[in-house]
């Protein structure tokens, strides 16, 4: 007798030029998949039914998604990553736009188009389920953007062009300029970054979009049933800056926003997740609640849950054997150095081999 195989869902973290290191987890699991199952073409978008992103995970999640390796992924990051992140507005040459944003989004146009395309979200070149996760400034609304056919908005969206709806999920404010689509009937939205809502860690954005009746997937949950692997970009305990943030003035509190949302959009997934689930990898979510072993909704798990994470601290990154003074570390949790992405991907690939075991991934 055949066991029914679960539903598989990838979700993966907005963090700017931080996704390199979430290429590094990728990769292993990648090598676990192919050497379980005796393939070494297997890719990502053969073993997952659902893969979907915040920002730069949802640049991520495209391209898997469309039948590309994690490696032919992070090829892409380590050369266009100084791009992306270094054509800045000059305060002389372009006073208007650099009050608007930081950085120049051309290049991150010029890097999706070469990579996607014309590729719609309609297309059949998008091997698997996608959503991709961004946000209407013009509404404050969350919009998960589906490929699926029977998706109530899909004949709407079928023909957004993916680079589209990728560039509007990673349209950080303050960063880059907002990404606008016509939405149907002439009406032109306005989109911001995904990570400006609940769902910069799109982990419970997924089980919503695979489980609820009002979306097209209303797959069953269960442990056995919903597998669900989740990767971040990194996270940092903030101590010792109370006297500097007191300080800050309005352009410090813009710079520092999208931050402040991200982290609360990681822990309150996870502690949702967590409370869901008899997770192998339940992290500590607080001194107060703890990891929630003593806590399960309704005693029953809804899904298999596992997280993947790195605190970038010098003690944790010091157990992977990489070793930084307080400054290369502050430097590591900013999402626009691109100078970082390939210690960055180091160190998601040094994580990767200690924290993933093969049966965490089912």
């Amino acid at each position: 007798m055949t066991t029914k195989q679960p539903k598989r869902i990838l979700a993966l973290d907005g963090g700017g030029i931080r996704g390199a290191l979430t290429l590094g987890f990728l990769e292993r699991i990648e090598t676990i998949l192919r050497e379980r199952e005796g393939n070494p073409n297997l890719l990502l978008c053969d073993y997952f039914d659902l893969m979907g992103g915040t920002s730069t995970g949802a640049i991520i999640a495209a391209g898997l998604s469309i039948g590309k390796t994690a490696s032919e992924i992070k090829d892409l990051y380590l050369q266009i990553g100084d791009k992306i992140f270094g054509e800045k507005y000059s305060w002389f040459a372009n006073p208007v736009k650099r009050w608007k944003a930081k950085y120049n989004f051309e290049p991150l146009d010029e890097a999706l188009k070469a990579f996607f395309g014309d590729i719609t979200i309609g297309s059949e070149e998008i091997k698997t389920g996608l959503c991709i996760v961004t946000k209407r400034a013009d509404t404050f609304s969350t919009w998960p953007i589906l490929n699926h056919p029977d998706g109530k908005y899909f004949s709407s969206n079928k023909n957004f062009l993916l680079r589209k709806v990728v560039r509007a999920s990673a349209a950080a404010p303050t960063y880059f300029m907002p990404q606008q689509l016509d939405v149907g009937a002439g009406e032109i939205a306005t989109f911001i970054d995904g990570g400006l809502s609940l769902a910069n860690n799109p982990s419970l954005q997924l089980f919503l979009v695979a489980t609820l009746k009002e979306f097209p997937y209303r797959w069953k949950t269960g442990e056995d049933q919903l597998s669900l692997v989740s990767i971040g970009t990194g996270t940092s305990k903030k101590t010792g800056i109370a006297d500097k943030i007191a300080k800050y003035g309005l352009t410090d509190w813009a710079a520092m926003i999208p931050e402040l949302f991200m982290e609360d959009a990681n822990f309150m997934n996870q502690t949702i997740l967590q409370y869901l689930s008899n997770s192998p990898t339940a992290k500590v979510i607080d001194s107060e609640i703890g990891d929630l072993h003593n806590d399960l909704l309704n005693d029953k798990a809804a899904l298999h849950y596992v997280r993947y994470n790195v605190t970038m601290s010098q003690n944790e990154l010091g157990n992977l054997g990489m070793h930084f003074d307080l400054e290369q570390v502050k430097s590591l949790t900013k999402m626009d150095e691109a100078k970082n992405k390939n210690t960055l991907y180091e160190i998601g690939s040094k994580a990767a081999a200690e924290f993933i075991k093969p049966e965490h991934i089912i």
